[in-house]
């Protein structure tokens, strides 16, 4: 019994701490999806593009490969990054894009002119207010799936029955 309680006065100090971010699962973005996020960001070969829980990496893949778009890739696991980096090179992108193990809470995004997310709505609110502290006006925030509560998208678009919310950081 004693041990149980250890288990469980673990997992809750892990919770507390952000560790409950990696229990988001590894879900990968359609690439239509991709495509129209970003479209729906006005991507630029001037652009810095964060891509927030960035798995395979496909999203940066995507914008270094078609809009010159400099990029980087945050996910909690270490295979997602590997694998990712694995894509880059076969897509002859490295010296454009960059894939991170990290946790998005003690991330640093200020960089970031378009940031693309495919997280959970719990996650996406707590991500919420890191974000517009640090980005600058006129930043891009684009979510698959996932909306960011009372803060109403700009542009919600459908893609094969798949959401896309696209915001613009406002004025501070």
């Amino acid at each position: 019994m004693k041990t149980l309680k250890n288990l469980l006065i673990l997992l809750l100090m892990l919770s507390a701490s952000g560790w409950a971010v990696a229990q988001v699962p590894y879900v990968p973005t359609p690439q239509p999806v991709v495509d129209a996020m970003l479209k729906a960001a006005n991507v630029k070969s001037s652009d810095i593009l964060y891509d927030l829980g960035c798995g395979d990496g496909r999203i940066v893949i995507t914008a270094a490969k078609r809009y010159g778009v400099r990029g980087t890739g945050i996910d909690y696991d270490p295979e997602r990054i590997k694998e990712a980096n694995d894509n880059a090179k076969k897509e002859n992108v490295t010296s454009k894009v960059n894939f991170v193990e990290a946790d998005l809470f003690k991330t640093d995004f200020s960089k970031a002119t378009v940031v693309t997310l495919y997280l959970l709505p719990d996650i996406n609110m707590k991500l919420k207010p890191i974000l517009l502290k640090q980005l600058k006006p006129g930043s891009r925030i684009v979510s698959h799936a996932f909306d960011m509560g009372d803060w109403k998208p700009e542009q919600t678009l459908d893609v094969g029955g798949k959401t896309v919310y696209v915001w613009t950081v406002p004025k501070k």
